[in-house]
């Protein structure tokens, strides 16, 4: 785990390097992931077969019945399955406040103009069914595209020996979606992309998955719109001394335990706070049933940032535009205000992170690896498209006319210049 000090000498450099390590898998993926593409989109369902065969360990038995999903739901414990209502309620009020408006308006040239949003006619998400088989994620996708108003919507996940996630199949129940296909991998991404015999393609294609998964997005993106290309999960806290360091510790365990490649950071302005969280970390690691992950992911990217003022932070915040940041201090406004780049912000010493991963809200699908400079969580937008409208009448066209006639003449474009000379008076 890697400590820093702020007024040490070496630390502009020490910090640009955390700014900058790596943290994706090494392995080179991509010319596989073309591959797979390549043969879905050639043989279809023979190619997606046989990638289940390989890669899960069974024959493909296409998909699982809505029956099968609401009998899961049915069958939960009465108290999981109310916290799944919950999070669900608290979801959808959140994305339905998100939707946008239509526009509509004539300006002083009489021009009529404006904007109209409608949702994609289809959406795929993807669940993870190996180590993070998660019914949250299947909330947190599916409901902003029924709140935005996809009308097929259809969710493929992977059933590694052919087992099911029972959790899974109930949030497709609460969330409404149309489908379920037992696939997964860079084939399940292809199968939704291109289409198959047996699967009808999507517009948009969003959820969470592992390096092949993540990389078929990204190749496959123009053929299909996409949520974002997600690696690691990352948290940065800001905490002064005056936080319990149990808390702190779990916050930052909480994301530790998703991967070994996962990273977790502190920033604090107390040297003893920053003691007694360390050695609360290695205490929770201890009993965690993650183990493993988590403490493989705190030794390798785990760092504990000391700054004379935690106003100091502010810059590496943005620096580091991390997924998740927690501002746990007494009065979290004035970091709040300063800072500009992070996925989601959890405000004040009672709102972990974790808690927004379920019944928070706001989407916990966020940009990693330094995205949030310049994107944005998953939103209702994700799965609507904005199409722009203009209207002249004679007298407008007669106003503004002239002008795009010497712009098109001026770019060397006499056929546009033409098509508007036409309409003006002679």
């Amino acid at each position: 785990m890697l400590r820093l000090d702020a007024r040490a000498p070496d630390f502009a450099a020490r910090f640009d390097a955390l700014v900058n390590a790596r943290r994706e898998a090494d392995a080179d993926v991509s010319r596989d992931v073309a591959a797979i593409i390549a043969r879905v989109k050639a043989e279809g369902d023979a190619a997606i077969a046989d990638y289940t065969r390989r890669f899960d360990g069974h024959d493909l038995d296409w998909q699982i019945s809505l029956t099968d999903c609401a009998a899961a739901y049915a069958g939960l414990d009465p108290d999981l399955r109310a916290a799944l209502d919950l999070a669900a309620e608290r979801i959808r009020a959140y994305h339905t406040r998100q939707k946008p408006q239509d526009s509509d308006h004539v300006d002083a040239a009489g021009v009529r103009l404006g904007a109209r949003w409608r949702a994609v006619d289809a959406a795929g998400v993807y669940v993870p069914g190996g180590r993070a088989a998660y019914p949250s994620s299947v909330l947190m996708n599916a409901i902003p595209a029924r709140v935005a108003g996809v009308e097929r919507l259809v969710m493929v996940t992977p059933t590694p020996k052919g087992e099911v996630n029972p959790l899974v199949l109930a949030a497709a129940h609460i969330a409404g979606v149309d489908a379920v296909w037992r696939i997964g991998g860079a084939q399940a991404i292809a199968a939704l992309a291109y289409g198959t015999p047996m699967i009808d393609r999507v517009d948009v294609i969003t959820g969470p998955g592992n390096a092949w998964v993540a990389e078929a997005k990204r190749q496959l993106y123009g053929v299909v719109g996409i949520d974002m290309v997600a690696g690691p999960s990352e948290i940065l806290v800001v905490a002064d001394g005056q936080n319990n360091p149990a808390w702190i510790a779990a916050d930052l365990l909480s994301q530790a335990e998703h991967d070994p490649t996962s990273q977790s950071i502190l920033i604090t302005d107390d040297a003893a706070f920053a003691d007694a969280v360390a050695t609360e970390v290695d205490a929770q690691l201890a009993a965690l049933s993650t183990e493993a992950t988590a403490r493989a992911s705190w030794e390798a990217h785990g760092a504990i940032l000391l700054v004379a003022d935690l106003m100091d932070a502010a810059p590496m915040i943005d620096a580091l535009a991390p997924e998740h940041l927690e501002l746990a201090v007494a009065d979290p406004e004035p970091l709040f205000a300063a800072v500009r780049h992070a996925g989601s912000i959890f405000l004040g010493r009672h709102t972990p992170e974790a808690v927004g991963d379920y019944v928070g809200g706001p989407n916990h699908v966020l940009p990693t690896g330094r995205r949030a400079r310049f994107s944005s969580g998953l939103s209702v937008l994700d799965f609507m498209k904005r199409t722009s409208f203009l209207g002249c009448t004679a007298d407008a066209i007669q106003a503004i006319g002239p002008a795009a006639v010497a712009l098109a003449h001026a770019e060397g474009l006499p056929a546009h210049a033409r098509s508007v000379q036409e309409r003006l008076t002679k």
